[in-house]
């Protein structure tokens, strides 16, 4: 992913700037130009006559060669002092890496043993909240993975695929919302060792395509499992699984989640009311720790919503995305290149230079002449 972002600095080309210490010397000058008694002059007995003489436009304006030399002379020392205009351009490449979430949804993850926002829910509902943050950020420690792709695949029984791994985050989140624990009672196992297989299978497709596509190599390949309890389905060993994730280069994070012991879940009494049964929490950690160190990668564990978005936020720090930065600056001579302001275009320096020199000479020659 690149971007390009663009900005005008005024600057002056650096030997050149000291020769604005000139412009220390144009007030001498002025004082020199316009000192009392410095032109010729007629002598009189008295000058009483010549000051009851109407003040006409000329007289007025006797001091208007001198100031525009004065003003010749600056221009052109700014001129030889180059200033300039820079275009800086900041060019910005993103590698940005695969990203594969496998959430459980498993019978398991009716457990009424996490909040939100002080009400509590299922672990489910938590999942997806907390997982809708990390892809897309919290406006907090968790900035959103919106340079890198982002899958989704839910296992129970069976591991299914609802989303490749895409940069079109709005649509993941929505394939996202709408995992729920399947309303068959034989959906509800936890295949664990297929979905990290079908995972390290869609992350093998993509780095091949990428290879025909671009000729280059995903800059980093990684699995995020989360799931509560232990692998009950499914033909694939998670321990097998690990093996073929690491031979593709794919580093596996490992999730536990749910409070240890004892945990509320959900049933139906014989009224048909909802009630909560205090039911064993069963986490094969053991397995999970070792899928994680056999690609690479850390296993957490999650017991409360606050410690699932800290596990989330560790991962978002541990796998960066690669950010580069090239700044480049195009310069205009300003002594020679008009400065456009988006109001007014002004001229260039040298120019105004010569006009306020050509006004000076013009005017001492016209109307504004002297004698002697």
């Amino acid at each position: 992913m690149t971007t390009l972002l663009a900005l005008e600095e005024i600057t002056w080309h650096h030997p050149s700037v000291w020769l604005l210490l000139m412009l220390l010397a144009l007030p001498v000058l002025a004082w020199w130009m316009f000192r009392r008694g410095a032109r010729p002059a007629v002598a009189f007995s008295t000058t009483e006559t010549a000051a009851q003489l109407p003040r006409t436009w000329r007289t007025r304006l006797h001091w208007a060669p001198g100031v525009l030399r004065l003003l010749a002379l600056a221009m052109l020392i700014v001129a030889v002092a180059r200033p300039q205009i820079g275009n800086a351009h900041t060019r910005s490449y993103a590698e940005g890496i695969a990203i594969e979430m496998l959430i459980d949804r498993s019978g398991s993850m009716q457990a009424m043993d996490f909040k939100l926002d002080g009400q509590p829910v299922d672990r489910l509902t938590a999942v997806k909240n907390v997982a809708a943050q990390f892809v897309k950020g919290d406006g907090g420690k968790l900035e959103g993975r919106k340079d890198d792709l982002v899958g989704l695949i839910a296992f129970g029984t069976f591991a299914d695929q609802l989303s490749p791994m895409t940069l079109d985050h709005d649509y993941l989140n929505k394939q996202l919302d709408k995992v729920q624990v399947p309303a068959n009672q034989n959906e509800r196992e936890t295949a664990i060792g297929d979905a990290l297989g079908l995972a390290a299978e869609r992350m093998d497709a993509l780095t091949r395509q990428v290879g025909e596509q671009t000729k280059s190599e995903l800059k980093g390949k990684v699995i995020i499992l989360l799931t509560d309890g232990e692998n009950t389905q499914g033909q694939l060993d998670p321990a097998q699984a690990a093996k073929i994730a690491k031979a593709l280069g794919i580093r596996v994070y490992t999730i536990g989640v749910g409070t240890t012991g004892m945990a509320p879940y959900p049933a139906v009494d014989p009224f048909g009311r909802t009630v909560y049964r205090m039911q064993p929490v069963r986490i094969d950690e053991k397995t999970l720790q070792e899928v994680a160190q056999t690609t690479g990668g850390q296993y957490f564990r999650a017991t409360d919503t606050a410690s699932l978005k800290q596990i989330y936020e560790a991962i978002d720090k541990l796998e960066k995305t690669k950010v580069e930065e090239q700044r480049f600056v195009d310069y205009r001579e300003l002594a020679i290149k008009p400065l456009e302001t988006g109001y007014v275009t002004l001229p260039p320096v040298l120019l105004l230079g010569f006009v306020f020199l050509g006004l000076e000479i013009l005017l001492r020659q016209t109307v504004l002449r002297r004698l002697p």
